[in-house]
């Protein structure tokens, strides 16, 4: 369903009327005025971005020029929100992922705030793991050198990269990592100062283009800047660097939605354990499927078993649930034998 000019952030993938990145925006509207809600996004999306959030401030859409990871993007989310207020404090969130409990998201995003608000520091939500997952990051945590206020609250030991199903089993065994979330807390006093001391060369980059943030000027800056810019993730540019980072961990019903199986665990379930998505979807004889169709489509299923069926746009896939990963490997034989036009 995610296509490169079309990614699953602008997507419906749960059948809810609303894409994931208008459900993102919904949750901060209850936790900041729109005003305070910028959008760093790929010039591409410009327009996508601008009819699913019509409310919004059009100088709060961020455009990169080109695609270098999430360090260069918060890197130039923060440099432009300290020219307009040098205190805020920010939070960083991917627009693709789901949340089931927004009131305890926003509980954990204000108790991150007000650590972040009071001392120097990088804060990020850690999520309970629920089992041995290959597709999340970890984060290893300690306690405290002093008592917190808020005892969810840890001292981040090591970042781990995503592992492999044995080495995520011993993480888990472990009890003491959470899986990474992507999403952080801090002022941007606190994060400027870490990719000065980190990632010298971003801030001198972002921070040359202080004159220019909310001026015409600035969509040059940024591409020159984006030329020359290392494509680095913050979690190697600064996070797994400094001594400063503390996690909440937080369990609100989080997922990355990276996979089907992901998905699967946050649809409704019919009593055959199928997840379907679609109105006129029926099923003979069929279990525990994923089951994802527009909804104008009549599909009719009989006798299948743990398997993934989606259509979307002029691409039908019928995958078992099993070989999901498999699903990388079918995507680059599509752009091997048929192009990118399916991709």
């Amino acid at each position: 369903m995610s296509r490169s000019n079309y990614p699953k952030q602008f997507l419906d993938v749960l059948g809810t009327g609303k894409t994931l990145l208008q459900q993102t925006y919904d949750r901060f509207l209850h936790i900041c005025p729109k005003e305070n809600i910028f959008i760093v996004t790929n010039s591409d999306y410009k327009d996508i971005v601008k009819e699913q959030l019509n409310d919004l401030f059009p100088e709060n859409i961020l455009l990169e020029p080109s695609r270098k990871n999430t360090a260069p993007c918060i890197a130039y989310a923060s440099y432009k929100i300290a020219k307009k207020n040098a205190n805020a404090i920010t939070v960083v969130a991917p627009s693709d992922h789901l949340i089931l409990d927004d009131f305890a998201f926003k509980d954990a995003i204000h108790s991150c705030y007000k650590k972040a608000a009071g001392e120097n520091c990088l804060m990020t939500l850690g999520i309970t793991p629920t089992r041995p997952d290959t597709g999340y990051g970890y984060i290893q945590f300690k306690d405290p050198d002093k008592k917190e206020p808020d005892i969810k609250i840890k001292k981040v030991k090591t970042f781990t990269e995503k592992p492999d199903l044995d080495m995520a089993k011993s993480l888990l065994q472990s009890g003491d990592f959470l899986w990474n979330s992507g999403i952080f807390i801090r002022s941007v006093k606190s994060i400027i100062q870490a990719f000065e001391e980190y990632s010298p060369q971003l801030a001198s980059s972002f921070s040359e283009g202080t004159e220019v943030y909310f001026t015409p000027a600035e969509n040059d800056f940024i591409r020159r800047v984006y030329t020359d810019c290392k494509n680095i993730s913050i979690d190697y540019a600064v996070m797994e660097k400094a001594s400063n980072v503390f996690v909440r961990v937080s369990d609100f019903g989080w997922s990355d939605l990276g996979t089907w199986s992901s998905l699967y665990e946050h649809i409704n379930l019919d009593e055959n354990k199928n997840a379907i998505v679609g109105k006129h979807v029926m099923l003979y004889n069929t279990k525990n499927c994923i089951v994802n169709v527009p909804k104008n489509k009549l599909v009719l299923l009989q006798g299948l078993d743990g398997y993934i069926v989606v259509e979307s746009d002029n691409i039908l896939l019928v995958c078992r649930k099993e070989d999901e990963q498999s699903i990388r490997i079918f995507v680059n034989d599509v752009k091997v034998s048929k192009g990118d036009k399916f991709v």
